[in-house]
């Protein structure tokens, strides 16, 4: 069946409901004679007449009547379905992608999403956790999180959380074997416990500054790990030394169960912000994880 077809059909829907063109006519919003000249092609090709006319009235014929009965639940349905397709569409509703690095993921995402959704079931979210620069577009990610500094110059940067800083901690323990570290080159002679980033192809250099000096220190130790906890336990254990977000850290050094080193060459820099690309459109679902995630400080 044409598209053609089904328009003509719905005309005489109309027609047949309303016993009137005029009336039908004005709730399609078609003209009179538009109106008229599909009813007499859709007849012309069924071969029946579906309409008796009179100077005065409209009334279906018994071909008409039955065809009425068959078609008109039919649209009613579909104008009920396509209604609740337009409330779909403007409630916070579906999946959306997002990849982050781990900090990032447990520190400003958990604790937004514990209260999002909660009120939005139809709402799913799923985050990845990556380290490398994940290109989004092709990897079918709806945004990503990484900080301010990361985040390449095409892509639509929010905000979504404060300034950060490093910090360099070991546990009483190690520090009763090994002298507190004075200045960032003195972690050359530590053990210290590194992080594996895809990114950089190999160990991350630990980043400091102090006074608008930079220094990058390729630090070396026992361990390596690729995630927070296991970095975080053995520092605790007093395994070596762990260079981390303060965050994660300010707790376990005000208990004493862990020593900060080196605080004066760990400065802030950009926290973290969520990237999209700028011709991405803006489903309710996503809008509403935006505007919950924006950093308000």
């Amino acid at each position: 069946m044409t598209l053609e077809s089904y328009d003509q059909l719905a005309i005489f829907s109309a027609v047949a409901q309303e016993r009137s063109f005029t009336r039908a006519a004005a709730r399609l919003g078609m003209s009179q004679p538009a109106l008229s000249r599909a009813m007499r092609q859709l007849e012309e090709r069924l071969g029946v007449r579906l309409l008796a006319r009179t100077t005065r009235s409209v009334a279906p014929t018994e071909a008409g009547e039955h065809l009425l009965k068959v078609i008109a639940p039919r649209f009613e349905e579909i104008d009920t379905e396509l209604a609740l397709l337009s409330e779909f569409r403007d409630k916070p509703a579906g999946k959306l992608r997002i990849t982050a690095g781990e900090h990032s993921a447990i520190k400003v995402l958990h604790p937004a999403l514990a209260k999002l959704l909660p009120d939005h079931p139809d709402l799913n979210i799923e985050i990845i956790v990556d380290y490398g620069f994940t290109d989004i577009v092709a990897q079918g990610f709806d945004a990503g999180v990484r900080l301010g500094e990361q985040v390449a110059k095409d892509m639509i940067a929010l905000r979504i959380g404060p300034d950060m800083r490093m910090a360099v901690v070991g546990s009483p323990a190690y520090f009763a074997r090994y002298p507190q570290p004075v200045i960032p080159s003195d972690l050359m002679a530590h053990n210290c416990i590194t992080l594996r980033l895809p990114t950089y192809g190999g160990l991350y250099l630990w980043e400091f500054e102090k006074n608008g000096q930079e220094l990058n220190v390729r630090v070396e130790g026992q361990l390596v790990f690729n995630n927070i906890a296991m970095r975080l336990e053995a520092a605790l254990q007093g395994l070596g030394l762990a260079y981390m977000p303060e965050d994660l850290l300010q707790e376990l050094v005000a208990q004493g169960r862990l020593i900060r080193v080196l605080e004066d060459w760990c400065e802030p820099f950009s926290g973290y912000h969520l990237y999209y690309p700028s011709r991405r459109q803006s489903s309710p679902a996503f809008t509403l994880l935006r505007e919950t995630l924006r950093y308000l400080g």
